[in-house]
């Protein structure tokens, strides 16, 4: 029966807290705009922060009350240890509000989309970095608040070089992956939408973290990769200063080909297409063996999916306009064939 009075306080304290902090929290949101900077930081941490009003005003009661209350000092550890834990939480969800504001204030305009994608890139990788630092501060705040681990101060601080060493050869991986990622936020060799070329997979960024990326493959697969992958190792950025593409179509005729209607009904086939942008149509013959020669049709498009769309339309019409109009100078096999003379009689008559 001791706690009745100090627990009824200490609720009413926190219950007090609570609706004061609802309530302010509701004027903040009918007085203010949806999409203004302010009331994206509050909304990111709203909860967050009704949990630490809270916990504040827990401890505040806490302080008032005896202290000869059996089991306060376990009581007061344990809201000390939620607080430390809500203060936690709270930052690292207005760490975040920060790069939803950054990239909220550079929205992919037209002619703009490299400047945009490139803040978002590098935001989102500073704002993980800050999250796992505030992270890491906070537990060790949290840890702390034990006064066995405050009594193991002094020969942590003895060992911490061996413990050091052996705690960064464990977590080199992790470790390489986070510099991996500030070398890329700082150089930026790709940003958030960029169309890379990776081990054989044509694929966009969709994600960036800390430690991998997750890129989005043209059938909608997943391909996750290290960010120290992208240091070590080469790969091919389609989008990397414009998404203008160039494509090409090869085909094999039989010499007897005239190129001169494939090169009208190719420029044909451009002209009548919404995915072509006008600015590059080549033919030429790139290649000859015994059997036939190879024509090279050279398109461009804004971007790799209509280059693509555009190659298959293409490649699709001349094939047809070949069938329709010259389908006796397909690739042929040519062979000769030679008579072998009479075989001599015996009697050589």
């Amino acid at each position: 029966m001791a706690w009745l009075w100090p627990g009824v306080s200490v609720f009413a304290a926190a219950a007090v807290a609570y609706l004061a902090y609802r309530v302010a929290l509701a004027l903040v949101r009918h007085f203010s705009e949806s999409r203004t900077v302010p009331r994206l930081f509050l909304d990111a941490a709203a909860k967050a922060l009704g949990v630490v009003f809270c916990l504040l005003a827990v401890a505040g009661g806490l302080e008032a009350a005896p202290d000869d209350l059996p089991f306060m000092s376990v009581v007061q550890h344990v809201t000390k240890l939620l607080l430390v834990l809500a203060v936690t939480w709270a930052a690292v969800r207005l760490t975040s509000a920060i790069g939803e504001v950054i990239v909220a204030l550079n929205p992919v305009l037209e002619g703009q989309w490299k400047r945009a994608r490139k803040v978002e890139t590098q935001t989102r990788f500073v704002v993980r970095a800050l999250n796992i630092l505030i992270v890491i501060v906070g537990l060790g705040a949290a840890l702390m608040t034990f006064e066995s681990v405050q009594h193991m101060g002094a020969s942590l601080l003895a060992s911490a070089g061996v413990g050091g060493l052996i705690l960064g050869f464990a977590a080199r991986p992790v470790l390489s992956n986070l510099l991996a990622g500030m070398q890329i936020a700082i150089t930026q060799p790709f940003r958030i939408d960029d169309v890379l070329h990776v081990q054989g997979e044509w694929c966009w960024v969709e994600e960036v973290t800390a430690t991998y990326v997750v890129l989005r493959v043209w059938d909608l697969r997943r391909l996750v990769v290290p960010l120290q992958w992208f240091i070590e190792n080469p790969f091919q950025n389609w989008s990397r200063n414009n998404a203008d593409l160039l494509g090409t179509i090869f085909i094999w005729v039989d010499y007897t080909m005239p190129v001169e209607p494939l090169r009208e009904e190719f420029m044909r086939l451009l002209e009548s297409s919404d995915l072509w942008d006008g600015k590059t149509a080549t033919v030429q013959v790139t290649d000859a063996s015994d059997q036939a020669m190879q024509i090279r049709f050279l398109v461009s498009a804004s971007d790799s999916s209509r280059n693509w769309n555009l190659r298959c339309a293409v490649r699709e019409g001349l094939v047809t306009f070949i069938q329709e109009h010259y389908p006796d100078h397909l690739p042929r096999l040519r062979a000769r064939v030679l008579e072998s003379p009479e075989p001599e009689t015996l009697n050589g008559s």
